[in-house]
């Protein structure tokens, strides 16, 4: 027996334990079956009668278009929807969030009213009325009395008015949240409070969100009462109004926020220095929303202390540098500071962070938008952990740290919009986690090789753009096969031709393709196109020198917008962008007519097929596409008359078919395209006049029709205050009549002209009122479209500095009055000389009488001034000295007399041509000296210590020839003119 005791022990002591684990598992069994049968008691726990009935007269004020509180029947209101009781059967949830997609969310909004029968549920803690459509109904008084509630929820839900103070009663309350979208909620819906007190007695607050609530000038108070809420752990006061936060606080209190998010407010001074007391902080968010509040930040790189400071009625934000302070903040997992006006260099904080923190855990770090400048220091590669770094539109310069290459966890690189002018470095290769990469809009030089890519298995988004003048070389392998498959692809100034690369060939999950300006000179591949994604959005091929044919029977189902413009495409114009809404093909070599099935492209916005070699007439299927908004055929071979069945459910805004072949008359259905801003007929063979329907075209801002055959007088039409016109172009036509004095109303003109016409009468003295020429302002046309120059660009021609130019995309800035080659008759009106902005006043070829405006030298912006071929007569204004911006001047072949100014720029203006035909002018640039002293160049006579004898002698011969010439000419009249002869003999006897 001895020799078994210890196996007899072992096996003993094994089953005892067998024993406990089962007794352990008993008693777990039967402790889940107190629990279960104590659930079960809760689960059939019924609602009293008194919250049954306040329920149910809460339901009866609310609106439930679809529904939504329909389970609401029964004895039971613990079973209802959106209830939740305790065991006792008292509601101690109420959650009627509209959790339905936003596109459909109104459909399922609860509104109405908010019954006080709500006081009767004693035990509530959460109530959540989120995201429904209360349509500016005040928060009701009564919510201050829910004394259990803990958990609070009103955001999105369109209440109005001011926030009720007694809300500060609930000293339970843990969650607030009064958070307003003011993008959707229209702004009579808006929360605002007059002041904060209230929120000093939620001394329990854990979160407090009251963003887009209207604070403005609270600021002050508000973090004062902020910081008496000891537990807060997250705060929220976006796009509230405040301008006046506190740069310094006498304690800080909030030991245990998590979370600040001050974003998109209308501060303007520099970061609080109690931030950096927020050890606890997690998320610090400083941010404004540049491109919706701010407009376009002022990019003002160099040295910004020198610069002004930005209008502060245009520019909000922080300002100054990145406090180093910042850095004592090392639990900080989110960083953004995008959107404000801060300046200096990057190194004193990111160098500080890293010191002070070096096992931080900084996940995502958002600069963009500021003006911040210098090289990126390397020790951005010490924040180990980013995820996120985005410094976009800055003034970074320099080149990327290889230090980039040590953070293995970042996703998103963005460093566009800066004045980065140095290398890519080949560490970009290990970003193994990398996503998206935006390099565009910088000045990169250098080669990228398959080196930058070799780790970026996971690469969907590159972006790489640099200037013309620095252009970036793609140097890899032909048989090179990139680890990545992307989704968005944009390569802009980059050299990466002459051939189709392969490696882009492979790249078959596209949905977005930009390959810009990249030395492309190949045939595009027919089976790239066949490979290319489905779900392909963008395709864009500019400026390149892509030859061949396009495929004809390709669809991509998704495509929006295709541009090919400024390649070598031939052949007919291809349909299958059927889905598409932008095509640009202009400046191909495309030819053949317009298909007339067109107009299957349904979705069309935008077609520009200008400067191609199309043939034929335009079909009037176009007419059939009335989602169509741009149409431009110029500068191709198109013949026959315009079509006529034009109509009011169209959207055209812009239609140019100038530079063609047609013929006929303009037809008066154009005047049904109401939506019209941009017409552009010109260089054609149109005859007939300018039909009266076109003052339908309210909105018209450009109206180009010169050089035709139109005929007729000036409609007066065009001088009702409703038409917006800014240019208005009828040169080169037959033209007669005078010009209406109801044209000078047209305040927002800044270009006429009506050159090379019949037009015959006085200048309107009442063209000095054109307000638009009397200030310094540009004058871009306004469009449905911020991207006007990129979806259509208006191209013109006109006659400056004395000679024709085209201008496209400065034409908004261009000024000019051109009534040259006309019959027009009378003085030089004065109150044109009012016109302080015009740039360009062309008068020649007319019968203008009288002298020059002495009050021509207020025009100081004139570049080109030319009033030759008149019968112009007196001397030249000494104010023409005045014009300093003057570099084309003619007032050759009118009867002008006496010295030539001098002085200013009129010194640089030598061609002596543009004095002929005015023999009685004398001075420089002329060899003709006038009498006297000549003016800016010799010393007047009185203070001359030596006299010149020669100039004495030219002056005499001058007077004596001018006195001789006169004697000889009476005396030869009076030989030749018999009668002259009589009737002066018969004077001589009458005295």
């Amino acid at each position: 027996m001895d020799d078994y005791s210890p196996i007899f022990a072992l096996n003993y002591s094994s089953h005892l334990f067998r024993l406990y684990i089962l007794a352990i598992l008993i008693v777990s069994l039967k402790m889940d079956l107190i629990r279960l049968s104590l659930a079960q008691e809760s689960f059939n726990s019924t609602c009293t009668d008194s919250e049954r009935e306040a329920l149910l007269s809460f339901k009866q004020g609310l609106k439930d278009p679809l529904g939504r509180l329909s389970s609401w029947t029964g004895v039971d209101c613990c079973r209802w929807s959106g209830i939740k009781c305790n065991m006792s059967g008292s509601v101690m949830k109420l959650d009627l969030r509209n959790r339905f997609p936003s596109t459909i969310s109104r459909r399922y909004c609860l509104g109405g009213k908010i019954n006080s029968s709500l006081l009767e549920l004693k035990y509530l803690g959460y109530l959540d009325l989120s995201l429904n459509c209360f349509e500016g109904l005040e928060i009701p008084q009564f919510f201050g009395m829910l004394k259990s509630l803990r958990y609070l929820n009103l955001s999105f839900s369109e209440f109005g008015g001011e926030i009720p103070p007694q809300l500060g009663n609930l000293s339970s309350l843990q969650y607030l949240d009064l958070n307003t979208h003011d993008y959707v909620t229209p702004i009579s819906y808006s929360l605002s409070s007059g002041h904060l007190q209230w929120l000093s007695g939620l001394t329990s607050m854990k979160y407090l969100n009251m963003g887009n609530t209207i604070l403005a000038d609270l600021g002050s108070e508000l973090l004062q009462v902020v910081n008496m809420l000891p537990f807060l752990e997250e705060l929220h006061l976006h796009r509230c109004g405040l301008y006046d936060l506190p740069i310094s606080l006498p304690y800080v209190n909030l030991t245990l926020l998590s979370v600040l998010d001050l974003s998109d407010n209308q501060i303007q001074s520099s970061i609080p220095n109690w931030i950096h007391n927020l050890t606890s902080l997690t998320k610090l968010d400083l941010s404004n929303d540049y491109y919706n509040l701010n407009g376009n930040i002022p990019r003002e790189c160099g040295d910004k202390d020198s610069k002004e400071d930005p209008d502060p009625l245009l520019y909000f934000g922080f300002e100054g540098r990145i406090p180093g302070s910042l850095g004592s903040l090392c639990g900080l997992k989110v960083l953004n500071l995008s959107g404000n006006l801060l300046t200096g260099e990057l190194d004193e904080f990111v160098d500080s962070f890293t010191t002070s923190c070096p096992n931080n855990s900084l996940v995502s770090l958002s600069l963009n938008g500021n003006q911040l400048a210098g090289g990126l220091p390397s020790s951005l590669g010490k924040l180990k952990y980013l995820k996120q770094l985005h410094m976009n539109h800055n003034c970074f310069w320099g080149s990327i740290p290889e230090s980039v290459g040590n953070l293995s966890f970042l996703q998103e690189l963005d460093v566009s919009l800066n004045e980065m002018n140095g290398t890519i470095p080949r560490t970009l290769g290990q970003l193994s986690k990398i996503i998206d990469l935006n390099l565009e809009e910088n000045h990169w030089q250098g080669v990228i090789t398959e080196d930058h890519f070799m780790n970026l298995t996971g690469l969907k988004y590159l972006y790489v753009s640099t200037d013309r003048a620095t252009p970036l070389v793609f140097n890899v392998p032909p048989q090179w096969n990139p680890p990545f498959r992307l989704l968005s692809l944009e390569l802009m100034n980059c050299m990466v031709g002459p051939t189709f690369p392969a490696w882009i060939r492979v790249q078959n999950e596209l949905n977005n393709v930009v390959l810009h300006n990249t030395g492309i000179e190949d045939t595009i591949p027919g089976e790239w196109f066949s490979n290319l994604s489905a779900q392909l959005t963008h395709l864009e091929l500019s400026d390149n020198k892509i030859k061949g044919k396009l495929p004809q029977k390709l669809k991509f189902p998704k495509l929006i917008i295709m541009d090919l413009r400024k390649n070598q495409f031939e052949g007919l114009l291809p349909l299958w962008f059927t889905n598409a809404m932008w095509i640009f093909l202009q400046e191909n070599n495309f030819s053949g007519p317009i298909p007339d099935d067109i107009s299957k492209m349904t979705q069309l916005n935008i077609l520009d097929v200008s400067e191609n070699h199309l043939t034929g007439t335009i079909p009037s299927s176009i007419c059939a596409m009335t989602s169509l908004e741009v149409l431009s055929l110029r500068e191709n071979h198109f013949t026959g008359q315009l079509p006529h069945c034009w109509h009011e459910a169209q959207q055209l805004w812009a239609l140019d078919i100038s530079s063609n072949n047609l013929s006929g008359e303009i037809p008066s259905s154009i005047g049904l395209l109401i939506s019209l801003i941009k017409l552009s007929l010109s260089n054609n063979s149109l005859r007939g006049e300018i039909p009266l329907s076109l003052q339908n075209c309210m909105k018209l801002q450009s109206l180009n029709l010169g050089d035709n055959n139109l005929s007729g007088n000036l409609p007066l039409w065009i001088g009702n205050d409703s038409v917006e016109l800014r240019i208005l172009r009828l040169r080169s036509n037959k033209l007669r009549g005078t010009i209406p004095k109801q044209w000078c109303i047209l305040l927002n003109l800044h270009i006429l002209d009506l050159a090379d016409n019949s037009l015959s009468g006085v200048i309107p003295n009442c063209l000095g009122n054109l307000s638009s020429l009397t200030s310094t302002n540009t004058f871009w046309t306004t469009v449905p479209n911020s991207m006007e120059r990129y979806i259509f660009e208006e191209q013109m021609f006109m006659v400056t500095k004395g000679r024709e130019m085209e201008f496209s995309s400065t034409l908004g800035i261009v000024t000019v009055i051109n009534l040259s080659n006309n019959n027009l008759t009378g003085e030089i009106p004065q109150g044109i000389t009012n016109l302080t902005a015009l740039g360009t006043l062309n008068l020649s070829r007319n019968y203008l009488t009288g002298g020059i405006p002495n009050e021509i030298g207020n025009m100081r912006l004139l570049e080109t001034l030319d009033l030759s071929n008149n019968k112009l007569s007196g001397p030249i204004p000494d104010s023409i000295s005045y014009l300093n911006s003057l570099n084309h001047f003619n007032v050759s072949h009118n009867n002008l007399v006496g010295r030539i100014p001098t002085g200013n720029q009129l010194q640089t203006l030598t061609d002596v041509s543009m004095f002929d035909g005015n023999p009685l002018l004398c001075g420089k640039p002329l060899l003709l000296k006038c009498p006297g002293p000549e003016a800016g160049y010799d010393v007047p006579t009185m203070q001359s210590p030596v006299r010149d004898f020669q100039s004495e002698l030219e002056n005499l011969w001058f007077y004596c020839g001018g006195y001789v010439c006169g004697i000889c000419g009476v005396w030869l009249t009076l030989w030749k003119k018999d009668t002259w002869r009589e009737a002066y003999f018969r004077v001589l006897k009458l005295t």
